[in-house]
């Protein structure tokens, strides 16, 4: 049986992870004492028994714990931001490319992708490598998330009974342009540039809509939202858990797809200008459930296993 250690499951991502998980037939999930949890030397006994472990934890603590893990078997799952960029981590998006898909089944060490990037890259990794949309594109993206996705501080802040009234409206951050996500969205799409990105959190739990507005006049080439309907097609029609819309609906609702591990893309537009959106959960296809995408990769089992999706969202 397959050995799991989560390091960090007090977290959101790691209690969502071990949740899921725990009904795995084919896992079993290490257990570390709670008093220990922070102890260099236990963490270094349950990684040495472990197959696999995945790191919940503020990027400088992922950090140390891949030193603490080097010389062992474990295979490491990082779900921080502090390797997703790096030259010797995996990309764990497998959809973007097969060489992402297969690096996966070797891979030693893997970084989970950022909830926002996901959105962006989803929709904009497509066009950069079909030659559609050139790769020193100016690009804006805004992304509306559930408060889920500022972990345990922010869920308490909004789900608190004397909760200051302002929570109920929209709430803009990181207006200095200096997200987190930001470097992996400009290395995996390989921009010359980083867009003008707006986080929104917005008053419910889960869920994420991330939308990229476009002029025609920056494509390579002429597209119609048929066209670049199809291109989405071309690129993810193999993919069980991307979704690319025939049709657009008047409005989206970011919470659509909240409890859920797969992503829907739509396109919609005028003559002039297009629409690009992803619709999915922050906790799922963004955190835990893509996690849990590249271990059954890195077993060798189905991609979707564990996984709750629709076959069909049209």
């Amino acid at each position: 049986m397959t050995k799991v250690f989560i390091v960090g499951e007090a977290g959101t991502t790691g209690l969502r992870l071990r949740t899921r998980l725990s009904s795995r037939p084919d896992l079993e999930l290490l257990k570390i004492n709670d008093s220990l949890r922070k102890d260099p030397e236990e963490l270094r006994r349950q990684i040495e028994k472990a197959d696999f472990v995945f790191l919940c934890l503020p990027d400088e603590a992922a950090i140390e714990i891949c030193k603490l893990a080097k010389g062992t078997k474990a295979r490491l799952i990082d779900c921080s931001t502090a390797h997703r960029t790096a030259l010797d981590w995996t990309y764990g998006f497998p959809e973007l490319s097969s060489s992402h898909k297969e690096s996966l089944g070797s891979a030693k060490y893997v970084s989970s992708p950022g909830c926002h990037a996901s959105g962006f890259i989803a929709l904009i990794y497509p066009l950069i490598s079909q030659g559609i949309l050139p790769k020193d594109a100016l690009l804006a993206c805004t992304s509306l998330t559930g408060y889920s996705g500022g972990g345990k501080n922010m869920i308490s802040e909004y789900e608190a009974t004397d909760r200051n009234s302002i929570f109920s409206s929209p709430r803009l951050y990181s207006l200095e342009q200096n997200h987190k996500h930001l470097p992996e969205i400009v290395v995996q799409c390989r921009l010359n540039s980083a867009p003008t990105f707006l986080p929104i959190v917005g008053d419910f739990y889960a869920g994420m809509l991330t939308t990229i507005t476009i002029h025609h006049s920056q494509l390579n080439k002429p597209y119609d939202v048929k066209a670049l309907r199809d291109c989405y097609h071309k690129h993810y029609d193999q993919s069980p858990l991307i979704h690319v819309m025939d049709e657009a609906p008047s409005a989206l609702y970011a919470g659509t797809f909240a409890g859920r591990d797969d992503m829907a893309l739509y396109v919609s537009g005028n003559a002039e200008r297009l629409t690009l959106c992803s619709l999915f959960d922050n906790l799922g296809k963004g955190a835990s459930g893509a996690a849990i995408q590249c271990l059954n990769m890195m077993c060798h089992l189905p991609e979707e296993t564990g996984l709750v999706f629709n076959q069909k969202t049209n």
